[in-house]
């Protein structure tokens, strides 16, 4: 009797156990069925964030909320393909790029720049920065960017170069003082040589750098020691005259110079030694203190007395006669004496060195002789052409005043 309720008791309990699997079932069913159709409606969108290609899908609604739900902060500098506002479609393709920084140094002035640029090459080109031939630079054009990348140009400016006799050119140059420039151009200062500006002075643009080749060398020359002249008194000569008892000889003496040349010139010279090579000889002259007494030839070689009066003929010429010297037989320099009283005379009427007052000339000395001049006859020295030839040929008086 008490078997039967219990197996009629079982019965509800394992209907109860598949209804729970059932309903159980279901949920999973229903929740599987939305979620299927919720991913069925997401998009699908290839986003390439810095070189990165990622496939999404998603049912944002624009591109903006995609960023958001990625974190992802568009800066001003930043690549976007398409706005924030673009609404998002099936297969939409989407590019960032996030700016890097980069800083440029051109001489002394720095600039932060942010750019999306992928090479130097672009990044300048962007930028409107030209490099010019001669600007020295850190970098190479086909490098990439990187973020903190730090470019650096040192502009090129030209200079007017002066090196020694060489001719001077213009060349470019970044350098900063002369001393640098000149190590720039590979140019090499010898010991004495020195530069204008000095090597520490800044050097200036479109300024020019002198560089002087100094240089040191010795000459020696050879000079002639000019030869005194002795006179000495000899008694047994006419008074006037002279007679050479020594010829006089040049001496040599030889000098050593330490010449200073800058860039091929000479600017200084300085003594250091000299010697005597042959001494000089004076030359000795005798010069006649004999008076000569009033004497009697034939004809009319007769020699003037003191006191005496005679009428000679006169013409008169000048220093710088044809076949003049310029220095009368007893030395006389007419050239450097214009206003001497001077005649040429035959000495064997009037003696060499006689003193005379010749009419119409003056108190006058006989100092001179001349091939045309015999017996009778004196020629007047005169300073000027015009005025021996307005003196002409005349008839005189004269005294023998000695």
């Amino acid at each position: 009797m008490n078997t039967r309720p219990e197996k009629y008791s079982m019965l509800p309990s394992i209907t109860r156990k598949k209804l729970g699997i059932l309903v159980a079932s279901f949920i999973v069913f229903v929740a599987t069925l939305s979620i299927l159709a919720y991913e069925g409606t997401k998009k699908t969108v290839a986003l390439t964030m810095d070189g990165e290609k990622v496939i999404l899908k998603t049912h944002a609604d624009t591109i903006g909320d995609i960023l958001d739900e990625l974190n992802v902060t568009v800066n001003k500098d930043d690549y976007l393909s398409h706005s924030e506002n673009t609404q998002v479609k099936n297969k939409l393709e989407v590019v960032w790029e996030p700016a890097k920084k980069v800083i440029v140094k051109v001489g002394d002035s720095e600039e932060t720049i942010w750019t999306t640029a992928k090479t130097v090459d672009e990044f300048l080109d962007n930028q409107e920065i030209n490099i010019n031939d001669h600007d020295e630079v850190d970098f190479s054009v086909d490098e990439k960017i990187y973020e903190n990348m730090k470019l650096s140009i040192d502009r090129a400016f030209p200079i007017v170069l002066k090196d020694g006799k060489a001719k001077e050119k213009k060349v470019w140059s970044t350098s900063i003082t002369v001393a640098d420039f000149l190590r720039q151009q590979g140019i090499t200062l010898g010991k004495l040589d020195r530069v204008e500006p000095s090597l520490d002075k800044n050097v200036e643009p479109n300024g020019e750098v002198n560089v002087f080749r100094v240089e040191k060398v010795t000459d020696v020359v050879e000079e002639p020691i000019d030869f005194k002249v002795i006179t000495k008194k000899d008694s047994t000569l006419a008074k006037g005259s002279e007679k050479v008892v020594q010829q006089g000889k040049e001496g040599l003496l030889k000098k050593e110079y330490e010449v200073t040349k800058e860039n091929g010139k000479e600017i200084d010279r300085k003594l250091v030694a000299e010697k005597t090579v042959q001494e000089s000889q004076n030359k000795i002259v005798a010069v006649g203190t004999k008076v000569m007494v009033a004497q009697v030839s034939r004809g009319n070689n007769t020699v003037a007395a003191n006191g005496k009066e005679m009428y000679v003929e006169a013409t008169a010429y000048t220093a710088y006669c044809n076949g003049c010297s310029g220095k009368t037989a007893t030395g006389i320099n007419l050239r450097s004496n214009p206003d001497v009283k001077v005649i040429a005379v035959d000495p064997r009427i009037i003696p060499l060195g006689t003193k005379v007052w010749v009419e119409g000339y003056g108190y006058a000395v006989a100092g001179d002789v001349g091939g045309a001049i015999k017996g009778d006859k004196i020629d007047v020295f005169m300073p000027t052409k015009e005025q021996a030839f307005r003196f002409g040929r005349k008839k005189v008086k004269i005294r023998i005043l000695n």
